[in-house]
């Protein structure tokens, strides 16, 4: 399902893009979804599961969270939602390029569902590109997952439970070692944190330590996994140096 967010404050201007992206979806045949928001605030509640998001279109100038600010906010939990900024005015867009918006596009002007029909041409475009996804053959199936949403790997006995983002977290099933899925998955951002995870870096939002002394790597859903003391000091450099690309 091709899942739509327009985060909004005036009510006017989310129902009209609801319903320009209605009558363009309507016209693909694509299953889709358009979720509205209210708030760069309420949008930014969703936490996690914004991943579920291919696209959100965000107002620029809202009261509380402006758009701009909202936007450095997403990038924090995927650089592959594509961002399309509505403004009533172009004095933002350095601000966009950093946060890689794919597109402007203006309030108020007859054009506004032609900038909009062009904005989804690009973006269903590129991602027949972009997203990267891999086919495994689960005990319940075989499931072609991207990548962005499996946020974990879990090794138990010769087990693998692969826990991944879909409309809820989901947990899929099949027997492997964890030293060959890592081997599969080398260079998207996986890192080993333990004998038994390997963990979707761009989920990891903070390592911690608590008053015991044991470390844990703190997932964008809340999740706490357990980091050996012995590999702490290796994955907290990985884990800093990717951010720092990121």
């Amino acid at each position: 399902m091709f899942k739509i967010a327009i985060c909004d404050d005036e009510r006017h201007f989310r129902e009209l893009i609801h319903r320009i992206l209605e009558e363009y979806m309507g016209q693909t045949g694509m299953v889709y979804q358009i979720d509205e928001f209210q708030s760069g605030e309420e949008l930014l509640c969703q936490g996690i599961e914004l991943v579920k998001y291919q696209v959100v279109f965000l107002d620029v100038n809202m009261t509380g969270l402006n758009g701009i600010e909202t936007a450095r906010k997403i990038r924090k939990i995927s650089e592959d939602i594509y961002i399309a900024f509505i403004t009533a005015f172009m004095t933002y867009t350095l601000e966009g390029y950093r946060v890689n918006a794919v597109r402007y596009i203006l309030k108020n002007t007859v054009n506004m569902p032609q900038m909009i029909f062009e904005c989804m041409d690009t973006i269903i475009s590129k991602l027949n590109y972009v997203v990267k996804k891999k086919i495994f053959r689960f005990n319940e199936g075989m499931k072609n997952v991207s990548l962005e949403r499996l946020l974990y790997i879990e090794s138990r006995l010769h087990k693998l439970m692969f826990y991944i983002m879909e409309d809820e977290l989901n947990m899929y099933t099949l027997y492997d070692t964890l030293n060959d899925i890592e081997k599969e998955l080398a260079g998207n951002d996986f890192i080993r944190i333990h004998q038994s995870y390997l963990v979707n870096m761009k989920h990891i939002v903070k390592m911690s330590r608590n008053k015991n002394g044991r470390h844990d790597a703190v997932l964008s859903n809340g999740i706490k996994l357990g980091i050996p003391k012995a590999r702490y000091k290796k994955v907290d450099e990985t884990f800093i140096a990717y951010k720092g690309v990121w």
